[in-house]
């Protein structure tokens, strides 16, 4: 079953419900943004978008719009292509290998669950697969839970058909443990039942209760018990980063929080011991770690979500077919075994074609947009994709280990960036708060003698001190930040992007599937649009599970349509030419055909044309305005291609960029070498495709506009979807109106602190005064984050 097979019939797109309103006309489907005239004209960003949205309601499940959010996932051009679901059907035989009494079932991840409507869609598209019993999705870790009745039930005729919605399915990643913002929650939880006991129990003091009274002494007790429970579940989490940190040679916000604490609880800890009630803030120390726990969890959540979109197992093919009849994984796989390799398959290693010809797409090795024919006992380097119909056998010259493929696969995790703004910031808090808190206690020790009064103005000091402004609102700002940037099709993955977006000073394009789009694009859809019935069920035939580049190019624009039921037939490709099936032809010009040899392909019946169509390998709608849009804000921009120097110095002057700054004919080595010889330091790498990989191992930031392929989405930092580039120039701009939010906020903490402290060190502070300014501190912080962040909201 090809992917195309779950299809619409031939009717015009039903109206549904329309998207809010905007300034900008935006996706029917997916509510992004539509750029250009064409867009605007269908009402859909791409033929992905518009070929789902008839599914939807051909389908009967146009609740999809009621429920879902404004703006989702765009259904780019993986709708289309065909997906290797060898893995999967070998998971379902071992699944129903159980005893028969067991219901088999499996844990799957899923890509692209971005709302409460994509888990209604995903559970509504399984109840219509035949077989199946139930299913749980848990958007939470992006997976899904599914039991099926044996012999009835195809879980990759279920993995087609969510393709065909927009959803990718994958092997369940391997567990890394509970996600931290899981964790965060529960202490959260428990820490607000914590913070509202002792608030309970320490009112009756601020409202006059004597020490004499019979409960007072349960009162202080129990506000003892939640203080102390608050610090081991919540305050121990900052307690143990903060240490780490130090470990590591390395100031973390987390440390002064930390101070924070300690200083607060042992000082109310004291106080309670010694019956001095003017010690006493263990209802500060609960609510403080709750507001802390709070803001550190909007921060993870956010980050964790946007990771949870993405498949977590790498694209690497799961079993390749030995010519002995074995499948093996591509570990195995050692010199001389012969390779049976399928349409759309990956050569994992470097091989010797062993069948008449192959065609082989090359762009995610060298970035050449063009499939290249290969001839028997020609060398097929590792990577290369199959684009051909049939499947063709070859022979590995090398073993995994050494392969192309392998080395570009090679996890490319770092260490997260230190945020040296923060440390600094951090240091200075530490160095100010102890001179003054040790002055204090040295100047009301000489005046006054009074050991009592002197260490209960330094414990007010170290208290009321808290970075609670900063602490609240730096997570906070970059949880808003993160939320705005997914609303407008950008996906932050790693928190210390942030930290690092401040030092880019250039940016640095692959050139194939990033500043152009995947696919060619036709460049005459009214000839697509004019044949009738019978040369569209032909066409349909001719492009369905063929991998080839003009191949899916057609398939989405015909799809897009409302095609015909394929017509019947088995299809046979000649290697370097074209396809036919009975007395149709799709090729090249005067290949089956009478045509004039041009550029172009056609589409042929009985020798007459009838259709010729016309591919371009375009540049993104909008990179020009975007390139120089970003040129404007001080960013240089560089490409770095496997293709033609003169193509790519071409693609460059039409984006208005410099000669000296557009290299072609680099090998992935020679993108890295460029990097380190330019200021990788400095770069924030796009990329698209496992060439791109040592260049992303180089740059300070990574970023990829393609996220079906499996193979840079986890190296990084970000990802941006759609047909347009205009997502990073919203990356700098909301980061430079977080960055101006956060200086407010240090510049409110400074005025804070100065007030606050000025009054600890005066001997005016006491657990009332401390426990009233502490809410007016984090509601002023908050108004103050809302504000500051709306532009990132409107778009600014």
């Amino acid at each position: 079953m090809s992917v195309a097979a779950v299809r619409p019939s031939l009717v015009p797109p039903p109206a549904g419900p329309a998207p809010r309103a905007t300034a900008q006309p935006v996706c029917r489907h997916c509510g992004a943004g539509l750029i250009d005239d064409r867009m605007r004209a269908s009402g859909f960003c791409c033929a992905g978008c518009s070929y789902v949205y008839r599914l939807v309601h051909e389908n009967g499940l146009d609740g999809y719009y009621r429920i879902k959010d404004d703006v989702t996932t765009p259904a780019d051009a993986a709708v289309f292509q065909p997906r290797d679901y060898t893995w999967l059907e070998v998971a379902q035989r071992e699944a129903e290998a159980a005893p028969a009494t067991r219901i088999p079932e499996l844990l799957l991840d899923v890509q692209g669950i971005s709302c409460a409507g994509c888990v209604w869609l995903i559970e509504r598209v399984f109840q219509q697969v035949p077989g199946a019993r139930d299913i749980v999705v848990n958007p939470q870790y992006g997976s899904m839970q599914l039991r099926w009745t044996r012999g009835e039930f195809s879980a990759a005729d279920f993995a087609r058909k969510l393709q065909a919605f927009g959803y990718l399915t994958g092997p369940a990643g391997e567990a890394s443990g509970e996600p931290e913002s899981r964790g965060l929650v529960k202490r959260i939880g428990l820490c607000a039942a914590f913070a509202m006991n002792v608030m309970l129990y320490s009112l009756p003091t601020y409202f006059g209760m004597e020490s004499t009274f019979e409960w007072a002494g349960l009162f202080g007790l129990l506000n003892v018990v939640f203080g102390t429970l608050s610090l081991l579940v919540g305050g121990v989490y900052f307690l143990t980063r903060a240490v780490r940190a130090l470990r590591e040679r390395a100031l973390h916000i987390d440390l002064p929080i930390a101070v924070g604490i300690v200083g607060a609880y042992l000082g109310s800890l004291y106080g309670w011991l010694a019956n001095e009630e003017h010690f006493v803030y263990f209802d500060f120390v609960s609510t403080f770690i709750l507001l802390m726990l709070v803001g550190r969890w909007a921060q993870v959540a956010a980050v964790e979500r946007n990771r949870r979109r993405l498949l977590a197992q790498q694209p690497k093919p799961k079993l390749v077919r030995l010519a002995d009849g074995r499948a093996l994984p591509p570990e195995k796989i050692e010199t001389g075994h012969t390779l049976l390799l399928a349409a759309g398959q990956t050569l994992p290693v470097e091989a010797r074609l062993e069948s008449e010809s192959a065609t082989f797409s090359l762009a995610s090795i060298n970035g050449e947009p063009e499939p290249r024919v290969f001839r028997a006992m020609q060398r097929v380097p590792s990577g290369a994709l199959h684009v051909g119909r049939d499947g063709i056998r070859l022979v590995a010259l090398q073993p995994w280990r050494e392969s192309l493929l392998a080395q570009l696969l090679q996890p490319g995790d770092r260490p997260a960036e230190r945020h040296v703004l923060l440390e600094r910031i951090v240091r200075g808090y530490l160095i100010g708060i102890f001179v003054v808190a040790a002055g204090a206690g040295l100047g009301w020790w000489f005046f006054s003698g009074d050991a009592l009064r002197t260490w209960s103005v330094v414990t007010a000091v170290l208290v009321v001190s808290c970075p609670c402004a900063v602490a609240l609102a730096f997570p906070l700002t970059d949880e808003i930040a993160t939320v705005a940037l997914r609303r407008r099709g950008v996906f932050v993955r790693q928190a210390d992007l942030w930290t690092k977006l401040s030092r880019v000073r250039k940016l640095v394009f692959d050139k194939t599937g990033t500043l152009t789009l995947e696919t060619p694009v036709l460049q005459n859809p009214e000839a697509l649009a004019a044949l009738d019935a019978d040369a569209r069920a032909a066409l349909h035939a001719l492009v369905r599970d063929n991998p080839h580049p003009v191949s899916q190019c057609l398939l989405e624009n015909l799809l897009a349509l409302g095609p015909q039921p394929a017509l019947a037939g088995d299809v046979v490709e000649t290697t370097g030419y074209g396809v036919e099936l009975g007395a149709w032809s799709l090729g090249r010009p005067g290949w089956r055909d009478a045509a004039a040899a041009a550029p172009g392909t056609v589409l042929a019946r009985d020798g007459e044309v009838v259709a010729r169509f016309e591919f371009k390998d375009s540049a993104r709608p909008d990179a020009r305005a975007e390139l120089a849009a970003l040129g404007r804000r001080g960013l240089g921009t560089y490409i770095l291609s496997g293709d033609r120097s003169d193509k790519v110095g071409k693609l460059a002057s039409e984006l208005g960029l410099q000669a000296g700054h557009a290299h072609g004919d680099l090998s992935p080595s020679g993108k890295a070498a460029w990097l380190d010889a330019h200021g990788a330091d400095h770069a924030l790498m796009l990329g698209d495709g496992a060439n791109d990989s040592l260049a992303f191992d180089r740059a300070l930031c990574r970023g990829t506009p393609v996220i079906h392929r499996g193979v840079l989405e986890q190296k990084a930092d970000f990802y941006y979807l759609g047909r347009g580039i205009g997502g990073l120039r919203a990356l700098f701009e909301v980061d430079a109106i977080r960055r101006r939010t956060h200086l407010v906020v240090l510049v409110f903490s400074v005025l804070y602190n100065l007030a606050a402290v000025g009054l600890a060190v005066a001997g005016h502070m006491n657990p009332l005064v401390a426990a009233i300014m502490m809410p007016i501190n984090s509601l002023s912080t908050l108004i103050i984050v809302t504000t500051g962040m709306r532009g990132c909201a409107r778009g600014e």
